[in-house]
């Protein structure tokens, strides 16, 4: 048995013993008890913010799984000036599951506000520096994460998908515009999502990252597992290149959706069409097993060839009106929340949660 089987076995006792039935909850229900199903989201950015947004719409029991590998902006400087996981998108994570109330609202908008100065606080967000701030008085990224969550009222808990700040690399053909045609590997996640060329695979530095523990729990004892959407090669895949946390996603007993993007991204999947996503996908994780692929039905042109892509991992098409109406490649919260409950219900192996 390797390394890696023994800490995911390991890792699979700190989940609660799950049922026959696949739900994830230890001991009998009662017929007429109202359960949430546990959902786990993995991602990063905007993406994954607005998954969260729909997700805690219909469910208490949400974990977000965020990537570590922003080296832009204000994540940037704090993790090269101190050495920290970048915090960018873990405040984003925590603002997507603030509450609609005044409170919620409040401290969203508080941790997304950004200084502007003509000093070394401009554009410094002030939620990457409150959680900084913890990280460095407690000494654990988790425990700092719950206490900021506990502090906004989070719906939900937003974990590190690894302890250790991550290096994004990525072979790009055409990184170049004067050499179209040689493939140059291109490091720095803001830099692979903003590349003029076609990305044709990424990687992690260092190449075995330890996951995060309590992150590898949670998707053991998950009733479903939501991956994207987000910046497919720098906010997706990434995921999946973390050892420990592939083999929970591929050993537990929850449903898996994949939620496409509304449309390509310039420069990082530019001309991509909704297969080419999971042809990719496959290429990184050819043992992952997915049970749906939900797609805008707007942003898809051809259902058949999305069909037989969707197979490869033994998955059904699910489309949805998802998307905003006006226009914008942005996702509608209360439409992406419908087609997720839909689907949780369509799907999954437990009973009615409402």
């Amino acid at each position: 048995m390797t390394g890696r089987s023994l800490r995911l076995r390991r890792l699979r006792r700190l989940a609660p013993v799950r049922g026959e039935d696949g739900a994830g909850r230890a001991g009998r229900r009662s017929a007429a008890r109202v359960v949430a199903p546990k959902v786990v989201a993995l991602g990063g950015g905007m993406g994954l913010s607005a998954s969260l947004a729909a997700l805690r719409r219909i469910t208490g029991e949400l974990t977000a799984v965020v990537t570590v590998a922003d080296d832009g902006g204000s994540s940037g400087r704090l993790r090269e000036e101190l050495g920290v996981l970048p915090p960018g998108d873990l405040r984003k994570a925590l603002a997507a599951l603030c509450g609609d109330d005044e409170w919620g609202q409040t401290w969203s908008r508080v941790i997304q506000h950004r200084f502007q100065s003509a000093g070394d606080l401009h554009e410094h967000a002030v939620g990457n520096l409150l959680i900084v701030a913890l990280w460095e008085q407690l000494g654990d990224p988790v425990q700092a994460l719950d206490l900021v969550g506990k502090l906004l009222g989070a719906q939900g808990r937003v974990l590190p998908m690894s302890a250790v700040p991550l290096e994004l690399q990525a072979l790009v053909k055409g990184h170049d515009p004067a050499r179209p045609e040689d493939v140059d590997t291109v490091r720095g996640q803001a830099t692979v999502a903003l590349t003029p060329g076609e990305v044709l695979s990424v990687q992690v530095v260092p190449g075995d990252p330890p996951a995060v523990p309590e992150a590898v729990a949670a998707v053991l004892d998950a009733d479903w597992v939501v991956l994207g959407p987000g910046s497919w090669f720098s906010s997706v895949i990434p995921h999946l290149l973390v050892p420990e946390l592939l083999d929970a996603l591929i050993a537990t007993k929850a449903r898996r959706v994949l939620s496409l993007n509304l449309a390509p991204q310039p420069g990082e999947t530019e001309g991509f069409s909704p297969q080419r996503h999971l042809e990719v996908l496959a290429r990184h994780a050819p043992k992952l097993a997915l049970d749906v692929v939900l797609a805008d039905e707007a942003a898809v042109p051809d259902r058949e060839s999305l069909a037989d892509a969707a197979k490869r991992f033994g998955a059904a098409v699910e489309l949805a009106p998802v998307a905003r109406q006006d226009g914008a490649p942005k996702h509608d919260p209360e439409l992406l929340a419908a087609a997720y409950d839909r689907i949780f219900r369509m799907h999954g192996r437990i009973g009615p949660w409402r």
